[in-house]
């Protein structure tokens, strides 16, 4: 019996695992792709590790030729590649040094048993193209460097900037910095008020709220567009930030684990003479530290990877959040795909180090949310 029990979780562990590697499979070629150089990024078979041929400068011309591993007289040489002839192709012998300098005529491909091989293969060393983060970020200009930001009421003042990436990640970093503030505190507001208070109508408009959630986001785009484009809000801050800033989901999210909150410090706290605000604030609100965390890590997510929203209402460059910037990468006849990756790992930076910080939160808050006191 405790066989058989080992070797259900040994294969329950192996299952695990397989599928945790086969999920960072995309994540290991997108980084892999961001170092490798344009001709590589489309090489078959694909390489995990960016490799990079060996080339050899031609003292006669100054001509950069690739490097060849081959078979010379019993040895293994370097060589190169001189000229070509119906199966065969004429090449020069770069090393060793007792080699160097003679020029052999090889078949293209060999038997080997019962099967042929090239006679030449690629010298590859391992390379990382650092460089292309950099070519990422300086990849695409501003054409009005001049920025200012304004959200409603707050404006910022203009400053110089020139890099398109600098402007696309500034708009991400404030908008998403003001939806997760915002999203947190109104759905805790909300979520207080559904969890604490009594009032007429409450179980019906939390449930009608809720409803909302099976509203596909797709149908209330064209409403929602029309009504900021009457505010005039199209092309602004404002469309990005106030149409998400409140959540039905997180207003849920927080009256469960607001319900879970004992009662008796709520009541203890009314003895010292505190009042809805007062115990919501000193309260309420430090009880509820993970699942503030795991809202604001589900919000802050949602919002830096949005994409279809920030595409509908914003109009100028200089205003696009980072999800629109990686889309420019996409040129008409195709992509860069070592910059478009290298960008999308510079964006995928901020979700790592949020989740990080907040992991142990986030995780706490799961695990506690919906479970009743």
């Amino acid at each position: 019996m405790l066989r058989r029990k080992r070797l259900s979780d040994f294969i329950s562990y192996l299952l695990l695992l397989a599928g945790g590697g086969t999920m960072l499979l995309p994540l290991l070629w997108m980084v892999s792709t961001s170092l490798k150089t344009p001709e590589a990024t489309m090489s078959y078979p694909p390489e995990l590790l960016p490799r990079r041929q060996e080339t050899w400068v031609d003292p006669a011309t100054g001509r950069e030729l690739p490097v060849f591993w081959a078979s010379v007289q019993g040895r293994r040489a370097k060589v190169v590649k001189l000229r070509f002839y119906p199966g065969r192709v004429l090449v020069r012998v770069v090393e060793p040094s007792d080699l160097a300098g003679q020029q052999l005529s090889l078949a293209l491909r060999q038997r080997e048993g019962t099967r042929f091989v090239p006679t030449l293969t690629p010298v590859k060393h391992i390379s990382f193209r650092w460089h292309n983060y950099a070519d990422a970020w300086h990849a695409m200009r501003l054409d009005r460097p001049w920025m200012a930001f304004e959200i409603g009421p707050i404006k910022f003042g203009g400053f110089h900037l020139r890099d398109a990436f600098l402007a696309f990640y500034l708009n991400s970093v404030i908008v998403t910095t003001v939806v997760t503030l915002g999203c947190v505190l109104t759905s805790s507001l909300a979520g207080y008020a559904f969890a604490r208070l009594h009032f007429p109508g409450r179980d019906v408009l939390f449930l009608g709220y809720l409803a909302t959630l099976m509203v596909p986001h797709v149908v209330t785009m064209i409403p929602v567009f029309i009504l900021l484009r009457t505010l005039g809000l199209i092309d602004t801050y404002s469309a990005l930030i106030l149409p998400v800033m409140f959540s039905a989901y997180g207003t849920f999210m927080l009256r469960q684990f607001f319900l879970s909150v004992p009662r008796d410090l709520e009541d203890a706290a009314r003895l010292d003479g505190c009042g809805h605000w007062s115990v919501y604030r000193h309260v309420v609100m430090p009880l509820s530290r993970p699942a503030l965390a795991a809202l604001g890590t589900f919000i802050f997510l949602w919002t830096w990877n949005s994409f279809m929203w920030p595409l509908i209402v914003m109009n100028s460059t200089e205003k696009m959040p980072l999800m629109l910037g990686l889309y420019s990468f996409m040129g008409p006849h195709g992509a860069e795909w070592h910059l478009l990756m290298a960008a999308s790992v510079m964006v995928m930076v901020p979700v790592i180090v949020v989740f990080l910080l907040g992991q142990r939160y986030f995780v706490q808050g799961i695990m506690l949310t919906g479970m009743k006191g």
